[in-house]
């Protein structure tokens, strides 16, 4: 996990206000809002689609009145647009969509997903957003679209057929836009961030290309790059993909061959390589904070991997202090996959990086 209070922490504790703050594994861009919220400047990559759309909503926050206003235009879209269009969409879509989402459901994200320019337009990236977040989830909650499935991961498709049957789950009847107006509601009630950030849909180690006018301006990295063979997020967040405009099923490796590393020598390589990226954009004497995690691997192992690749790039490295160790407790799939294994522990790391 990569929470609000680990992010704000180290950003309050490395930097002043209008100093700029990156990470370069944005996810769902946690550093960068709370980065937004405390007015630093911020700025963040990564390679997935569903995060880089995350993280982008987040960077434009919209004013609640123009987002309900741009809900409603769609919404009266919807309903001019021919049924028997999105009827036939239905069709050609795999059994699992049709046993996932009821049918009149199942038209409205597909008429949503046709529509929202959500790698251009603010406010479109926003409701794609709320759209991802409710794609997904327990059936018990109104908020969510489908039939039953964890909301943080999209389960394999003949994994959920064999599991709603096995149940006799069969997805209930929700009104998307309705759904949306509220989680809109909801979502933008609390403090919005006054500053924009900007995220770039790009690899991390090409984080420097992607920043060209920000070249020696950032004074701390905060993230938490992909722990060592834990998760595949193409194939776990597929049914996100599919919304944005991928295949109707999992996929492995078209988007990013970076998401899982199950050979420790390889992932160091791809972290050296991932610091080597992000080096032209920072200041003399900045600070790496970020939060490791891994499968097969040992705490000292850890340690001595991170630091490795970051002195391959920065000789004058160092950490600031023992890094913390903290349990990882409940995880979400444990319900619906009893007795996988997930990461046990992760650990926080403080390093200075000073160039040679």
């Amino acid at each position: 996990m990569f929470p609000e209070d680990f992010a704000r922490k180290h950003i309050e504790s490395f930097t002043t206000e209008d100093e700029c703050v990156f990470d370069p594994f944005s996810g769902r861009g946690t550093t960068l809002l709370e980065a937004l919220l405390i007015g630093r400047q911020a700025i963040a990559t990564d390679i997935n689609p569903v995060a880089y759309c995350i993280s982008g909503a987040k960077s434009q926050v919209p004013c609640l009145e123009a987002l309900l206003s741009e809900l409603e235009r769609l919404h009266k879209a919807y309903t001019k647009m021919s049924q028997r269009m999105l009827e036939k969409e239905c069709c050609d879509l795999p059994s699992f969509f049709h046993r996932a989402f009821y049918h009149t459901t199942l038209r409205e994200i597909l008429f949503l997903r046709s529509v929202l320019k959500w790698r251009t337009d603010a406010l479109h990236r926003f409701i794609a957003t709320l759209i991802l977040g409710s794609l997904h989830g327990e059936m018990r909650s109104p908020s969510y679209f489908s039939n039953q499935m964890p909301r943080t991961i999209s389960t394999k498709p003949k994994y959920s057929l064999e599991y709603w049957k096995r149940h006799s789950l069969w997805p209930h009847k929700r009104d998307v836009f309705s759904i949306l107006k509220s989680r809109a509601e909801f979502r933008l009630s609390g403090i919005i961030p006054q500053k924009h950030g900007e995220v770039a849909l790009q690899d991390a180690r090409e984080a420097a290309a992607a920043f060209p006018s920000l070249h020696k301006k950032i004074r701390a990295v905060i993230t938490s790059p992909p722990y060592f063979n834990v998760t595949n997020y193409e194939e776990h967040q597929w049914l996100r993909l599919w919304f944005l405009g991928h295949e109707p099923q999992p996929t492995y490796q078209k988007i990013s061959k970076d998401d899982r590393y199950e050979k420790k020598e390889r992932y160091w390589q791809f972290l050296r390589e991932v610091w080597a990226g992000v080096a032209p954009l920072l200041q003399n004497n900045s600070i790496l904070a970020c939060r490791m995690g891994a499968i097969g691997l040992k705490e000292k192992e850890i340690t001595t991997g991170l630091m490795e690749s970051v002195l391959g790039v920065f000789p004058k490295a160092c950490l600031t202090a023992p890094p913390l160790v903290s349990n990882v407790t409940k995880r979400q799939t444990d319900s619906f996959r009893p007795g996988t294994k997930g990461c046990v522990f992760e650990l926080d790391y403080v390093i200075s990086l000073r160039k040679a």
